[in-house]
Order: C-alpha cells, then sequence, then structure tokens
C-alpha cells in the first residue's frame, strides 16, 4: 500500500513540476527532486528515467550528494520569485500581496545558503 502511495505521490509532483515548467510563480525542479525521492521507493524504474533525463538528472544527483543547487538555478529561482512579487503587487489586494515578498524573503534566503554545484 505504501509502495502505491510513493507512486501516485510521484506522478503528483510530476505533473506540479510540468505546470511549474509553464508558470513562473512555481518551482520545477523541486517537484521533480520529490518526485525522484517518491519514485526510488516506490519505482527503480521511474526513478532511473528520471535519474538518466538530460536537464533534471544532474539536479536529482547534485541535490541528493551534496544539498547543492546551482549557480543558474539560483538566479533563475531569484527571477521567478522577483516576477512573482511584481505580480502580486499589481493583482492581489492588501495584504496578500505581501505573500510573495514574504516567501522570497525565507525560501529564497535558503535556497542562497544552499551549496553550489
Amino acid at each position: 500500500m505504501r509502495r502505491y502511495l510513493y507512486l501516485v505521490a510521484g506522478f503528483v509532483s510530476l505533473g506540479l513540476a510540468v505546470i511549474g515548467a509553464m508558470l513562473p510563480v512555481m518551482p520545477t525542479t523541486v517537484f521533480v527532486i520529490l518526485a525522484a525521492y517518491c519514485f526510488a521507493r516506490s519505482s527503480p524504474r521511474l526513478e532511473q528515467k528520471l535519474l538518466d533525463h538530460p536537464t533534471f538528472g544532474p539536479h536529482i544527483v547534485r541535490w541528493r550528494t551534496s544539498g547543492a543547487i546551482s549557480r543558474k538555478g539560483k538566479v533563475a529561482a531569484s527571477w521567478a520569485f522577483a516576477f512573482s512579487i511584481v505580480i502580486g503587487l499589481i493583482f492581489a489586494p492588501w495584504p496578500w500581496s505581501l505573500a510573495p515578498i514574504a516567501a522570497a524573503g525565507v525560501i529564497g534566503g535558503w535556497i542562497w545558503t544552499r551549496p553550489e554545484g
């Protein structure tokens, strides 16, 4: 039963990653890494497909081995946060317009403290 829950969670995470690839306000790589974690516990074949992926595989391996995020990934996350902040300030009512700023401060700060690999 647990194996199937991990499998479902892996596919949900992968679906969220696809959405994140299209929407600048949502991360992609984080959900791919989460999918790899779930697939490692449910389907070694699907996990290996993610590890072999030319775009996401190196990020997953880097995260697993040293908790590292590439400089390019950090910069991309920062630009996505900046875009989200602008969209929030334009379209969200007060005080919800401050939510992207808080998220960028907390999550962005954490991202920039990770080692680079």
